[in-house]
């Protein structure tokens, strides 16, 4: 799965194909017409409420995906640094950047072995140290 680029409607159609879900279970759990489903399947993004809807029906983290593109894409903030650096207490959660999960380095590894991309390109463009890149290597190649 490319995280750049998100189409969470064709992501949730693809889930419920792949399970057999049927369109009646659907509607019946959203409390809508079949023509309302089939638009969003159609939508690029979605309201969160709606998509925890999903999440619930169809047991699946629809969130992680948006977390995963912003472990890839988006830089650490020079403000969110100098705030977890301070004795400041922020009453909201505050989250690492560099916690990755078995499928982020699988979508890593993936890149590498098939060329898309190579060492220095993914350790420039994803902020990945060095060591971790090659440890993941040397752990979870084949």
């Amino acid at each position: 799965m490319q995280f750049r680029e998100i189409h969470i409607g064709f992501i949730i159609n693809q889930i419920v194909t792949e399970n057999g879900i049927k369109m009646s279970r659907i509607c019946n759990f959203f409390k809508c017409q079949e023509e309302e489903i089939e638009k969003m399947y159609h939508c690029e993004s979605m309201d969160s409420n709606l998509l925890l809807r999903w999440s619930k029906l169809l047991g699946y983290d629809f969130f992680r995906i948006y977390t995963h593109h912003l472990i890839l894409y988006s830089p650490p903030k020079k403000w969110q640094n100098e705030c977890l650096n301070s004795n400041k207490k922020s009453k909201t959660p505050q989250f690492r950047k560099n916690i990755y999960t078995k499928e982020i380095i699988d979508f890593i590894l993936e890149l590498l072995e098939t060329g898309e991309k190579n060492k220095q390109e993914i350790i420039s463009q994803y902020k990945i140290p060095k060591t971790t890149l090659y440890k993941w290597i040397k752990k979870y190649t084949k």
